[in-house]
């Protein structure tokens, strides 16, 4: 088994973040509230790249991403972020869900 990167990402890719799972459940409305506002899918544009070493030292690759409902970026691990093109299909292939 390799660990080849599944995608290479370049400044000006757009991009999303990889499906979550959604089985949060509450019986309490104000909390179900709250959590929602975090479950939201997010789309944005990569406008830089960074590598940082682990604390083994293996380097990994973080993206400097601008959400579209941001004015600021922030920095993502690239293995939580998927190509925007692509999340149709990780959903439907069931990532992030139970699949029997």
């Amino acid at each position: 088994m390799t660990n080849r990167r599944q995608y290479d990402y370049t400044i000006g890719d757009r991009v999303a973040e990889r499906p979550k799972a959604h089985g949060l459940l509450t019986k309490y409305a104000d909390v179900r509230e709250r959590l929602q506002q975090y479950r939201s899918q997010r789309y944005g544009t990569v406008v830089g790249i960074n590598i940082k070493p682990n604390k083994s030292g293996a380097k990994l690759k973080f993206l400097l991403i601008r959400w579209d409902h941001l004015k600021t970026p922030t920095e993502h691990a690239q293995m939580r972020i998927c190509p925007a093109d692509q999340l149709q299909r990780l959903q439907s292939e069931g990532y992030g869900f139970e699949v029997e």
